[in-house]
């Protein structure tokens, strides 16, 4: 503590609590709905589920505490290592054989609660499914004597297991309901583009053992995974990337003679531009010059493979279809475009576009002046900016 160093307009005395205060990042309002929420309804049917499967209601361990500890960790740090199913399945459930076995050693109260607790943590570092509401099932079988001795095996069948699987079945269907993964990212997990290969922002020439082994040398297992500690140093450098751009701003390197259509442009008007100037995207504009939409060539591909598959006819005549058809009925530029698109200003850094044109993200970004598009920066401008500053940087 006496190597804290007061910040700027802080006191020694609060520089040495600092260590006690919060340290948790502020969460958003969404997370936080969603977690209270999931973790209510989650508790709820649970409940449900043990009464349901004829729980002897008398011994009061038809749901216990410790289920509530669970659904803290599993709907609220869906992230953690603690989290997974493996941790709390296996965590819990270990816990409570390991209490029940203390308990038939018959030890004086004190000493079953400790050495149940204990053998607890020591299994599931063993079998490395820690779970911390494990020491509290633990702890919770060890108070409870008279219930061990009506209950026995049920004990850990009955409320813990199911318990435990149930709240872990609802956490995925309700992560994956709320937009979070869960069970986390496994190192060896398909790319964006359903290869074997990572994002590009994310091949960090790493193996998965390697940074296993660093997170095990920081003793940082327990709090991060292998995949998201990847995500992190990655996003890392992509930060570090854009310092390496300092005040470079869209106005710099946005490219300024646009082409646009209209949006009752037809899909061949459309394609002979993409062929005429080698563009990867179109902006739509209307008449007064406001922002519609943007094209991608994928857009125009993606199209007629949906044509090909509905018409059930080749994907070739369907893409020649939509770049040669002049008939009035043909596919229109507004049926086309991407509208869902991030959008910058003349001023906005360089270093803020990046991650947006990241593999997977934006293949453009509009450079906006309120509603009419006055540039556009695509991931060739980003690129030829990189480069740039990279050799500036090195002739200093």
């Amino acid at each position: 503590m006496g190597g804290q160093r007061p910040q700027r307009g802080e006191t020694a005395l609060l520089a040495r609590l600092r260590p006690f205060g919060p340290v948790i990042g502020p969460t958003g309002p969404r997370e936080v709905a969603a977690a209270a929420l999931g973790a209510g309804l989650a508790l709820l049917v649970c409940a449900a589920l043990l009464m349901g499967a004829r729980v002897d209601v008398a011994t009061g361990a038809f749901l216990i505490a410790p289920m509530g500890a669970s659904a803290v960790i599993l709907f609220a740090l869906p992230n953690s290592p603690l989290a997974q199913p493996w941790s709390a399945i296996v965590g819990n459930s270990l816990s409570g054989l390991a209490a029940l076995g203390v308990h038939r050693l018959a030890l004086d109260p004190a000493l079953a609660i400790g050495a149940s607790a204990g053998l607890a943590l020591l299994v599931m570092f063993l079998t490395r499914s820690l779970h911390p509401p494990g020491g509290a099932v633990a702890l919770t079988a060890a108070m409870n004597p008279a219930m061990l001795e009506a209950m026995g095996l049920r004990f850990v069948l009955m409320p813990v297991l199911l318990g435990t699987v149930s709240l872990v079945i609802m956490a995925m269907a309700w992560h994956r309901l709320t937009g979070r993964i869960y069970p986390f990212r496994q190192p060896h997990e398909a790319g964006p583009h359903a290869t074997a290969d990572k994002a590009a922002e994310q091949r960090l020439g790493l193996a998965p053992e390697e940074l296993a082994r660093i997170l095990a040398d920081y003793r940082q297992s327990a709090n991060l995974g292998v995949e998201d500690l990847s995500r992190l140093i990655a996003a890392a450098e992509q930060v570090a990337a854009g310092h390496a751009l300092g005040a470079m701003t869209c106005d710099d390197i946005m490219s300024r003679d646009l082409v646009t259509v209209r949006p009752e442009a037809r899909s061949a008007t459309v394609a002979d531009l993409f062929r005429k100037h080698g563009f990867t995207s179109i902006p739509v504009v209307d008449g007064k010059g406001a922002m519609l939409g943007v094209i991608f060539q994928l857009d125009l591909i993606r199209r007629a493979r949906r044509d090909a598959l509905r018409k059930r006819r080749r994907f070739s005549g369907a893409m020649a279809a939509l770049g040669g058809d002049p008939s009035p009925g043909t596919l229109r530029a507004a049926e086309i475009m991407t509208t869902a698109l991030p959008t910058a200003t003349r001023g906005t850094l360089v270093a803020s576009v990046l991650p947006l044109l990241s593999d997977g993200g934006a293949e453009a970004v509009p450079v906006m002046e309120e509603d009419r598009i006055v540039g556009i920066v695509t991931r060739t401008d980003m690129l030829s900016a990189l480069a740039r500053s990279t050799a500036r940087n090195r002739q200093r």
